[in-house]
């Protein structure tokens, strides 16, 4: 769009367009793009779908650009132009901050419901989900969308005023200047707030304290996120890292000076009391009895190996919650299976996870008898539960070692999270187990655990990484492929027992009647552990692992834990919970613990080249709980 174009919507302001969008976009492309979903190989959004969203978006507001798009997306773009009418609007907050927006207008009678779109964390701002908003104005939706204060680069027209506020309370602020806005332009019949990551976080908070809002859809959200940052004495510091590097510009720029000092204080591990306290401000589960009092109906999509905000601490809020509510797991990360219905061009077709989450809109804003009051409030997708086949190089016919997925995997739902374990097995660690390498998990070893399982040590030399790992880094990259039917292969015989140790089942038989499988995992796994340190603080980081007969191992979960203020040589027993998980355990394969000191994603408590030993003393023998359902 040429830059002297001028804007004619509902602002002043001219809109300037956006750098590069001169070029258009073929169907190729387009369609790379949808099948490549949101996250490009370094973790970070793909520009090819910001591009597509920001020639999306040139192409609504002047029609002569529609030839910068593929004859397919030129007919959406000039239905939904039929439809609603776009425009780009700067809108003034309380404190004068300007926010980026976009809006399409519903140009039949009225009153119709609005969705409000907070723009996710990324520096490209709302024209990232453009296709989202066109289908939401197919269904008769007013949309406006807009980019949270100090998110973008420099001189983007999608580019918000002001510091960026971590979903603290200029953005709850800003949330509700934005239905003032609102309501005066588009006189909605009902509110909705939608959002993906950040903008999924805003919409809750701004929900919480504005009675205005009808409903909410958080998609890869937070519920609690001081626990998503910092939990068990452990600090996600991978997750803060790719955060603060995605904003648009470097951190003095992009923060005041106090959230600059709480983000210090995070990096250097120093005044993590004030850290908390910041995190617990920006986190929906501090306001959930006001959020209950309104009855804020909230739908939650999210995936089990979440990087940035890991499952268990929305389950808490998700529990919390006293109103309609529904929670959708699926396998991979973060914004990995909402990414490409999102960003998605193609017209006629919607994805799962975007088709539940526009029915829960349907029903509570538009009162659609569409079935979403008889949904069970969790649904569950089961890890690499899905059929794949190779995919083929075109020009040779040869398997590329990449899978698809043909048939999707196998979801299950309950009537609330409570009923997704139905009992909880133990396993008791022993000390060597076959060869010596590796200690046993035993089944049955809730109450006197078997005499193998007490009285032992085992040590290993902390401050090492190993091959057992969460995932790889960038953040996304490996949960994308989880998602595509390419989950992480391990092969258990390259961790290295030096710096870690290692428990395992016998090949699982199936109970019966549970067909091929050896255990349903369901749930939140529980962990106890006795050990000692030669240094005075020490890490954890143990993994589940689904290992196959030639010892290759997909991941079940994980969760670290880290102990300062330890007396050298002095055993402290610690238990936790790892992250939730649904999978199915094939029979014959085996399960297996592994505990190490460092995980890349992670800051930790080891000192490198000193000694970690773990045991089971007889009065507080060490086991592992694996919810079963």
């Amino acid at each position: 769009m040429p830059q002297d174009t001028p804007f004619t919507g509902d602002s002043s302001e001219r809109f300037p367009g956006f750098p590069g969008v001169t070029v258009g976009l073929t169907a190729a492309e387009t369609a790379r793009i949808a099948e490549s979903g949101l996250w490009a190989a370094d973790g970070t959004v793909d520009p090819d779908a910001a591009r597509l969203g920001q020639t999306l978006a040139t192409a609504l507001l002047d029609p002569s650009a529609e030839d910068l798009l593929p004859a397919e997306l030129a007919a959406h773009v000039e239905e939904v132009r039929g439809l609603a009418r776009p425009a780009y609007h700067r809108i003034e907050a309380t404190d004068g901050v300007r926010l980026s927006a976009f809006s399409l207008r519903q140009l039949a009678p009225g009153p119709h419901p609005l969705v409000v779109f907070p723009a996710g964390w990324t520096p490209f701002g709302w024209p990232v989900f453009l296709w989202a908003y066109t289908v939401l104005a197919r269904k008769g939706y007013h949309v406006l969308a807009y980019t949270p204060r100090g998110l973008g680069y420099a001189g983007l027209p999608s580019t918000s005023e002001g510091f960026v506020d971590v979903a603290g309370p200029n953005d709850v602020s800003d949330g509700s200047d934005v239905i003032d806005f609102a309501r005066d332009r588009f006189a909605p019949g009902a509110i909705g707030f939608m959002g993906e990551s950040y903008g999924s976080g805003i919409s809750q908070l701004v929900a919480a304290h504005d009675e205005r809002v009808s409903a909410v859809v958080a998609l890869s959200t937070w519920g609690n996120l001081a626990t998503s940052l910092y939990d068990h004495g452990t600090r996600h510091l991978a997750a803060v890292e790719a955060l603060t590097g995605f904003t648009g510009g470097p951190v003095e720029e992009k923060f005041d000076e106090a959230n600059r000092a709480i983000l210090d204080d995070f990096a250097n591990n120093r005044n993590l009391d004030a850290v908390v306290d910041w995190g617990l401000q920006r986190s929906p589960e501090s306001y959930l009895e006001q959020t209950n009092e309104k009855g804020t109906p909230t739908f939650f999509s999210h995936t089990w190996h979440e990087s940035l905000f890991p499952v268990d601490q929305l389950l808490t809020t998700f529990q919390g919650l006293e109103v309609p509510k529904r929670l959708n797991l699926w396998i991979g990360d973060h914004a990995v299976p909402e990414g490409a219905g999102l960003i998605g061009t193609r017209p006629g077709t919607v994805d799962v996870p975007l088709a539940e989450a526009y029915a829960w809109l349907d029903h509570h804003l538009k009162g659609e008898a569409n079935g979403v009051d008889d949904w069970d409030e969790v649904c569950n997708q089961v890890m690499f539960t899905y059929v794949t086949e190779p995919v083929l190089d075109p020009e040779t016919g040869e398997p590329t070692g990449e899978n698809r997925v043909v048939e999707p995997a196998v979801r299950e739902s309950r009537a609330d999270w409570g009923r997704v374990t139905t009992r909880v097995e133990t396993f008791a660690l022993t000390g060597d187990g076959a060869g010596g390498a590796d200690g046993a998990l035993v089944p049955g070893g809730e109450g006197t655990p078997p005499p193998e399982a007490v009285g032992w040590r085992r040590s290993f030399v902390a401050g090492v990484d190993t091959d057992a790992t969460a995932m790889d880094l960038p953040l996304m990259t490996t949960g994308q492929a989880e998602w595509a039917g390419n989950p992480k292969i391990y092969d258990t015989r390259k961790i290295d027992r030096r710096h870690a140790v290692a428990w395992t089942t016998d090949p699982l038989a199936a109970p019966d009647g549970e067909g091929p499988v050896g255990r349903r995992i369901r749930g939140v796994p529980r962990l106890r552990l006795t050990f000692r340190s030669t240094a005075t603080s020490a890490s954890l980081i143990a993994h589940l692992l689904d290992v196959a007969e030639d010892d290759t191992a997909r991941i079940v979960t994980h969760e670290p834990l880290s102990a300062y203020d330890l007396t050298p040589e002095q055993d402290t027993t610690v238990t936790w919970e790892l992250q939730a998980a649904a999978y199915d355990i094939p029979a014959g394969h085996r399960l297996m613990l592994v505990v190490d000191s460092k995980d890349p994603l992670y800051g930790d408590a080891s000192v490198t080249w000193t000694q970690t030993t773990v045991g089971s003393p007889d009065d507080e023998p060490s086991f592992l709980e694996l919810p079963l359902g």
